[in-house]
């Protein structure tokens, strides 16, 4: 539920909680961003939408929460050490799936719980799917009559769907090597829509439409058998009875937007959303329109759209910043999550209501980000600049901060990260790099074969600006990032040794050849996607795109933290790199924590952050103590 690298929002009325938050009060600013409440947006029962599950921080640990609308009651579902966020409703609102995994590790099984808890104050907790071993998740839907369509991944068996009916024995319907996943379930449970990408293109998948026993019903591939670039992605089912349409993203016409597909009868309804940017909608709950949401140049917008009516779509009034996601309620009022880079998370309704807003903390405010626009080497590059208040006009030490993904944007939201640095006397650069979203179809694809050094020559070109214009002192420049942005971290340390002086990559890929033998399935089909094979197939791909290729030319310091428990970018490829730059008694820190790709422990994430902030301080001779700012 939700993008749990930041989760926002504001979340359940929780009054045991405001002495521990008025004693919070007295903490840095930066901090009280982290720990202040936040939720995800309300996901609700389709058949009973007073019922509603959400993932909240409240405790100091991201887990799921219940909450039935009718009465106020608000209910922790889950509770585990490090945290839970993977959950969805039963239609009838009766039960919650949730999906637990050991520690992060993204390993695991469903389990089923009553909305209301077990009895005599028990969870009531069971396993959903008796007879599915762990797996790495690939999409969950679940029908009226109990069914569900459960999508599993693992490293033996590559993508199996199975069908599990109430009492009887799993199903398996679809096996192939390659990544796929479980779209959606029609309302009448008769069809099930899948994504896959059966022609080796992770990047751009393919839609098939089944019946519960696997016979397919219809087939939609933009990739002409992985000739053409092109993706699909289901959207959802139309929400109402004998309906079978399906609402499916498409990149036809470069960018990525809706259309109507009909798998039974193969009709195609092209929709008339002439909006510049990525669209994506959901159904409104009777079907009649579409709830679009409107991607451009980092912010975004709703609107309402009639296919039926014609015309041209309505826009549903947002404050200027960025809509995190969105739902249409059955009356007709839409909710949706909308922060800006200054002004803190909530969930807002078209009624003029704040849906949640809890007593206690609230986050403190930030500085607005500014645009900027810089020619690079492969098109026009879009970056997110936050300066710190005040009069001071620059140079600043200057972070860039690269976001992961990496088919992923920085936007106008809320960031208690870039936040913190910004408190400490920092400027912030984000730079939306090739191969990012949000800006059509050909600037994500160029993201191939040449992949790291692709994103460092925009970021170069950025750097170059920001340098030139006066933002960022050139001899406190800070290149840091998680994910696929500490992956960018380390190859632009040892790639570019003279433009950075200090290094901080979280998560990062860090031995190309060893993360992609040891990372989950389904990466391993996005990393032969960019490369164009596998290690085996293209050695010389992966050696000029790895950071440990270059990690004897690497001068500044660098802090590396990782999850010994990741399987996107494990923890035995990061040793690999770590032991390198103790061979030649380079300078560095490694912080190593007992989580997954992260961590959704609030604590452990403002721990983090301050030994980041620490590491620049010593090293660069600047900012502020964190424990004062």
């Amino acid at each position: 539920m939700g993008d749990m690298t930041e989760i926002t929002g504001s979340t359940t009325d929780l009054s045991a909680q405001a002495p521990a938050a008025a004693a919070a009060a007295s903490t840095p600013k930066w901090e009280q961003r982290f720990r202040a409440p936040r939720v995800s947006l309300p996901d609700w029962a389709e058949d009973a939408p007073d019922r509603a599950l959400f993932v909240s921080n409240a405790t100091g640990t991201y887990e799921l929460y219940a909450w039935d609308r009718a009465t106020g009651e608000q209910r922790q579902v889950t509770d585990r050490p490090n945290g839970t966020t993977d959950g969805v409703l039963t239609p009838d609102g009766e039960s919650v799936w949730w999906f637990s995994d050991t520690d992060g590790d993204e390993f695991g099984v469903w389990m089923r719980q009553p909305f209301h808890g077990g009895r005599d104050g028990q969870s009531g907790d069971e396993p959903a799917a008796p007879g599915l071993g762990a797996s790495y998740p690939a999409g969950l839907a679940i029908g009226r009559d109990g069914t569900a369509v459960v999508g599993r991944s693992t490293d033996d068996d590559g993508t199996t769907v199975h069908v599990v009916r109430p009492g009887a024995a799993p199903v398996e319907i679809y096996r192939h090597r390659e990544s796929a996943g479980v779209g959606d379930l029609s309302h009448d449970g008769t069809l099930i829509a899948l994504e896959h990408t059966e022609h080796g293109d992770a990047m751009h998948p393919a839609l098939r439409v089944v019946r519960p026993d696997g016979t397919t019903v219809g087939e939609l591939d933009d990739t002409e058998g992985g000739t053409k670039e092109l993706g699909l992605s289901v959207l959802g089912f139309a929400p109402v009875a004998g309906d079978p349409r399906l609402l499916v993203g498409h990149q036809r016409r470069g960018r990525w937007e809706p259309m109507i597909w009909d798998p039974t009868t193969g009709t195609e309804t092209e929709l008339a959303i002439d909006l510049p940017g990525d669209v994506v909608a959901e159904w409104y709950p009777d079907a009649s329109a579409l709830l679009v949401v409107h991607e451009f140049e980092a912010r975004s917008e709703l609107w309402r759209y009639e296919p039926e009516a014609g015309g041209a779509p309505v826009r549903v009034e947002t404050p200027a910043g960025s809509v995190s996601g969105a739902t249409a309620r059955p009356d007709g009022t839409v909710e949706y999550l909308w922060s800006s880079a200054a002004q803190p998370p909530v969930v807002r309704s078209t009624s003029g209501a704040v849906v949640l807003d809890p007593p206690g903390l609230k986050a403190p405010a930030s500085v607005p980000v500014e645009d900027v626009w810089v020619d690079g080497p492969g098109g026009r590059v879009h970056a997110l600049v936050q300066r710190p208040a005040g009069p001071a006009e620059g140079p600043f030490p200057t972070v860039f901060e690269i976001h992961g993904g990496p088919t992923w944007h920085d936007n106008d939201a809320f960031a208690s990260g870039p936040a913190a640095w910004v408190d400490h006397g920092y400027a912030v650069v984000r730079v939306n790099y090739r191969g990012s979203t949000g800006y059509g179809r050909a600037w994500t694809d160029a993201l191939k074969h040449r992949v790291g050094l692709i994103e460092l020559e925009d970021i170069a070109a950025v750097r170059e600006w920001a340098v030139k214009s006066g933002l960022a002192d050139p001899e406190k420049l800070v290149l840091a990032g998680g994910s696929w942005g500490g992956y960018l971290t380390l190859l632009g340390l040892g790639t570019q040794p003279d433009d950075w002086a200090l290094g901080l990559a979280a998560v990062p890929v860090a031995d190309y050849v060893t993360a992609y033998h040891d990372e989950m399935e389904n990466l391993k089909a996005m990393d032969r996607t960019l490369l164009g094979g596998t290690p085996e197939e293209v050695p010389e791909r992966f050696e000029a795109s790895s950071p440990l290729t270059y990690v004897d030319a690497v001068r500044a310091p660098v802090y590396i933290s990782a999850g010994v428990n990741d399987p996107r970018c494990p923890i035995r490829q990061v040793e690999n790199y770590v032991d390198r730059l103790k061979d030649r008694d380079a300078v560095h820190e490694v912080y190593r924590y007992d989580a997954g790709h992260g961590s959704l422990v609030v604590e452990e994430r403002i721990k983090q952050v301050r030994l980041e902030l620490e590491f620049a301080r010593r090293h660069l001779a600047t900012g502020t103590d964190p424990s004062a700012a």
